[in-house]
Order: C-alpha cells, then sequence, then structure tokens
C-alpha cells in the first residue's frame, strides 16, 4: 500500500467503537488527506509511506471537534459580566438593552474584515488545543446584509487557517430593534427574505435559532424550521438553556440535527431527540459562566441512548471560552461524564451533531485523516488536568 504519511508506535483511540475503541502498538496510514489503514502494527499490510513518523508511544485521537461556537462577532461585554456580578440576571440584561442586541451593534458596526481579524485570535486557541473542525453561528446581525457578513466572515476563517469550518445561519438569535413588539413580523422576514438569501449564497451549512421566553416561541421556530426544510438546510436548536419552551421535542419532529444546552429538558424531550437521532449538545461553560444551578438530565440521556456532545459555546456575552480541554473537565466535573462519554463529546458525537458523522469524528479509513497526538499516559489526562495542554501535534487532512 503506497501512501503519503504514516504514524507508528501509537496508541490509538480510534472513537469508532463503544468507548474509546483503543489500538495498542497502532498504524496509521493517509493517502491525498484520508485514512488509507488503522490497525496493529503486526497486523497491518506492507505500507510504502513518503513519509514514516515514530509517535513514540503518544496517544492519538480523532482531532477535536467543536459543534457550538459564537465565535465571530463584533465588541465584547465585559461590563456585562461586572453587571452580572453585582446581582444582574441574563434577562435584566437582555430587558435593558444589553445581551445579544449589545453584540449586535457592535457587529453591525464592523466590516467583514474587522470581524474575521477579531475572531482568528479566538479560533487560534481552539486549534492550538487539536481542533480540527469548527462550527461558527451567525446571529450577532438580525439583518438580512450583516447576517450574510457574519456567515462570509466564518467561511474565510477556513481560508485563513487549516480548520474546517461549519456555518449555521441563527437569524433567530434574538429580535433587533427595528422590529420591537413585532417578533412574527420579524420571524416573516426570517422566512421570506433573509433564509432565501442566505440559501442562495451557500454560506451556511444549517439553521439555528433561539427558543426561550427571551428568544422565540415554539410556533416561531416552527414557522422557520418549515422554511428551513424548504430550502434544503439542516436544523439544529438552542433548547431548554432557562425554562422549558419544548423547544427540544420540536427540533426533534423537525429532525434536528442538535438540541442545545438543555438544563431544563423534560422526559418528552429526551423521549423525542431518541426517536429522531438527535445529538444533545450540552455546554458546561455557560452553565458554569452563568452560575446556573439546574443541571442537564444527563442520566435519562444516557439511559435513552442519546448521544451527548460537547462544545464551548464560545461567545462574548456567556461563555468567553476556547478551551475543549477545560471544557471537558467542566463536563465531568460539574455534570459527571465519564472520560469516555467526554472524549466522544467532542469527537465522534460533536461531529454527529453537525451531520459529518461521515466525514470525520472518528479514525477510521476513508474519513478525514484529522488527528491529534498527544503526550499523555492515559487519556484521562485530558479530561482531569485543568489549564494544561498536552497536545504533541495536530494533523488535518493528513498535514
Amino acid at each position: 500500500m503506497r501512501c503519503d504519511k504514516m504514524w507508528t508506535n501509537a496508541r490509538i483511540a480510534t472513537l469508532s467503537a463503544p468507548g474509546l475503541g483503543v489500538i495498542e502498538d497502532g498504524v496509521i496510514a493517509a493517502r491525498n488527506g484520508r485514512i488509507a489503514h488503522v490497525g496493529r502494527a503486526a497486523t497491518a499490510p506492507e505500507i510504502d509511506a513518503a513519509e514514516t513518523i515514530d509517535c513514540a508511544g503518544r496517544w492519538i485521537t480523532p482531532g477535536l471537534i467543536d459543534c457550538h461556537t459564537h465565535l465571530v462577532h463584533g465588541g465584547d461585554r465585559a461590563r456585562e459580566f461586572e453587571m452580572r456580578l453585582e446581582g444582574a440576571s441574563y434577562e435584566d440584561i437582555a430587558r435593558a438593552g444589553g445581551g445579544i442586541v449589545s453584540s449586535m451593534k457592535a457587529t453591525r458596526a464592523a466590516s467583514e474584515d474587522e470581524l474575521v481579524a477579531s475572531a482568528l485570535p479566538r479560533l487560534d486557541a481552539l486549534i492550538a488545543e487539536g481542533a480540527t473542525t469548527v462550527e461558527v453561528k451567525s446571529g450577532y446581525g438580525l439583518s438580512t446584509e450583516a447576517e450574510l457578513k457574519m456567515l462570509r466572515a466564518a467561511r474565510r476563517l477556513g481560508e485563513e487557517r487549516p480548520v474546517r469550518i461549519v456555518t449555521s445561519f441563527l437569524g433567530a438569535h434574538a429580535l433587533p430593534p427595528e422590529y420591537t413588539g413585532d417578533a412574527d413580523g420579524y420571524v416573516a422576514m426570517l422566512c421570506d427574505t433573509m433564509l432565501p438569501a442566505v440559501a442562495a449564497e451557500g454560506v451556511a451549512d444549517a439553521v439555528d435559532a433561539f427558543c426561550e421566553g427571551i428568544g422565540f416561541s415554539a410556533d416561531q421556530v416552527d414557522r422557520l424550521f418549515t422554511a428551513a426544510a424548504a430550502s434544503g438546510l439542516p436544523v439544529k436548536l438552542h433548547a431548554e438553556q432557562l425554562s422549558n419552551q419544548h423547544g427540544a421535542a420540536l427540533a426533534a419532529r423537525h429532525g434536528a440535527l442538535s438540541a442545545d444546552h438543555l438544563e431544563h429538558l423534560d422526559a418528552d424531550g429526551v423521549a423525542a431527540m431518541a426517536r429522531a437521532g438527535t445529538v444533545a449538545t450540552l455546554l458546561p461553560g455557560a452553565y458554569y459562566f452563568m452560575r446556573e444551578t439546574r443541571q442537564p438530565p444527563v442520566a435519562a440521556l444516557r439511559a435513552a441512548g442519546v448521544p451527548i456532545a460537547l462544545a464551548t459555546d464560545c461567545n462574548p456575552g456567556t461563555a468567553p471560552l476556547t478551551s475543549l480541554l477545560l471544557v471537558m473537565n467542566m463536563a465531568a466535573t460539574l455534570f459527571r461524564l465519564t472520560v469516555d462519554e467526554c472524549l466522544a463529546g467532542v469527537t465522534r458525537n460533536a461531529a454527529m451533531a453537525l451531520g459529518i458523522g461521515c466525514k470525520t469524528g472518528t479514525i477510521a479509513v476513508g474519513k478525514s485523516c484529522d488527528l491529534a497526538i498527544w503526550n499523555i499516559e492515559r487519556p484521562a489526562e485530558l479530561v482531569y488536568r485543568i489549564g494544561f495542554n498536552p497536545l504533541h501535534a495536530r494533523v488535518w487532512r493528513g498535514q
């Protein structure tokens, strides 16, 4: 077998089987950016590699995947952080003109180049910890022109750095000031004008929404998701973060890729997600930053067989976080996920949450050769350490 590159003498967590799918004394070969072989050295075919890398017993996992971020935005909201420390709630800040609308003003004022430049350091922080795929949402423009600008900026991040960028159109993130008191009118504009423009330009891979008392109702999201289906775009949803709006069940009825946050998810929502194959994306950084006390129903999700993904939710207001390693520690510490669940949450299940499980997320023949090589003795170190990055090398599409 001829290949471009081969990694030998490695311990491999393929994530392609229950648990971690560990291969001791493993070999990975890549050709044209894809995995051509993975297995034990003792049973490997003869491989003629242009370059061979001895991993010296290091661990290899799939490249990490951040499946929920708001990486592109203008400005910051450090002052709102101070306000929360002084006792203001998230709802208080939003109703006073802060929150998402504050980021909207800064994002509308920024040029596309400025949005790219400000997002790159955040993306670089994720890449430095082994991320090879990052989802980026719009949602701080809230007008056709500004939402398209955000999505174009997100796409450009994948041209500036060796990383796969997946984009989500989140026009239903908040009500812009020009539609105050007319949420239905805004949703109609989303469905009739903004979504068709986004679909026509091909800058979004999915449609997202914020289903919440301070966001959009289930009926409004239902209308948007129906329009998304007509445009040929899959859907996902911010659901049950602050209250139970039954958004997860709605998302599942639309065959959503994922429902995210889920602190207030009920039994009916869990069952609906299980039937639909909708991934539960948990965001412990936002839970921590907002000092929430109600945890997502992890035991119920496990029992129902709902795949659990993890993500940073990197955003300026409720999760200014750019570390998937810290996310794993938070998920284990705050939500009691196991090591295996945490690692699956930022690889295999995160890929499923983006609808790209056939391309990446596990180390398997035919998939993109996206790898993270670690200076660790056991995978638990990736979850248990805080503020320590043991990445030895990152591989994206075989390079």
